[in-house]
């Protein structure tokens, strides 16, 4: 049986409160619905929360730690998603027992997975302290969770920094809770604004709203819901880029005008600015006749008809 060629990638921010749990519960059941194996790993010793975004809380009986310690196998220490078995859960620690894991510990449980899983998420605590330097020694890639605040953004450039001196080359970033009306007004930044301070490439762009909350509370990831939504999208959108797929973004703006009109006008605009675009990099198409300008061999005389008025040809 052939391995698969696991990609581990640690979601951290460096604020907390921004959302990184909610982006890991989301983006891996995202990728588990497309058929990708995926082991979610929650690294927060002290305030593990991501089994509650998940709904599993009550079926967490064994940890990582208890997995590593021998006092379970690794199939009981992993948790399968009832509603999608491609999903799998380990928390590194419970909430009671609070015993540091060591780097070389962490390493040897996803020595024990490796090659089972298309992805290993890791979920890290907030801050650039222990319990992030334990979940980014072991990865290869990793996403950076940010909210248009400038708070959230200098902490991000500092985790960015660290990142980059263990050689972890590979930073896609997230941009939570954005807010078009807000960004429209230009009282809060957009996306393409945080691009260019931190200089990552922007694999997600993720809308405020209120459907994230009641998911969470409920324990069921949004994604899960059979209702279409702009937050549902974004995380669907992030997974394929992911892989690998071009996928382009939405026009928040656009989706989130309240006005049916100029929602309307909005996207015809945005439509019309792609079909520019797309013209643009294909100079040798050639316009539809309607909008063509003649050719000069158009403007030469045309022959006179040879028909007469009967319709017969002229002798």
């Amino acid at each position: 049986m052939t391995s698969i060629r696991t990609r581990i990638i640690v979601v951290t921010s460096g604020k907390g409160g921004v959302g990184k749990t909610t982006v890991t519960s989301n983006l891996g059941m995202t990728l588990a619905q497309m058929g990708k194996k995926v082991l979610l790993l929650d690294a927060d010793v002290s305030l593990r929360n991501l089994d509650l975004l998940l709904g599993l809380e009550s079926r967490v009986l064994y940890t990582g730690a208890d997995i590593i310690a021998g006092v379970c196998p690794l199939h009981m220490g992993l948790v399968k998603d009832k509603r999608q078995p491609h999903l799998y859960f380990c928390p590194l620690s419970s909430n009671k027992n609070k015993a540091p894991i060591t780097r070389d510990e962490l390493q040897s449980l996803i020595d024990e997975v490796y090659g089972v899983f298309d992805f290993i998420l890791i979920d890290s605590p907030a801050g650039i302290d222990e319990g992030f330097q334990l979940a980014i020694g072991s990865v290869s890639e990793a996403l950076i969770v940010v909210t248009p605040e400038i708070t959230s953004i200098r902490d991000a450039d500092k985790v960015i920094g660290i990142l980059l001196g263990q050689q972890i080359n590979k930073i896609n970033l997230v941009v939570n809770r954005v807010r078009p009306v807000m960004v429209k007004s230009e009282t809060m930044m957009s996306a393409g604004d945080i691009h260019e301070i931190l200089s990552i490439p922007v694999i997600g762009v993720v809308p405020e709203s209120e459907l994230v909350i009641i998911a969470s509370n409920r324990g069921e990831p949004l994604i899960l819901g059979k209702e279409k939504s702009l937050p549902k999208s974004a995380f669907e959108d992030m997974a394929q880029r992911l892989v690998g797929t071009a996928v382009p973004f939405t026009n928040l703006e656009a989706a989130s005008s309240l006005n049916p009109v100029k929602r309307f006008i909005n996207i015809f605009r945005s439509k019309k600015a792609k079909e520019v675009e797309d013209f643009t990099e294909f100079p040798e198409m050639i316009l539809p006749v309607k909008h063509a300008k003649p050719r000069p061999q158009d403007l030469r005389e045309k022959p006179k008809s040879k028909l007469n008025k009967e319709g017969n040809e002229k002798e």
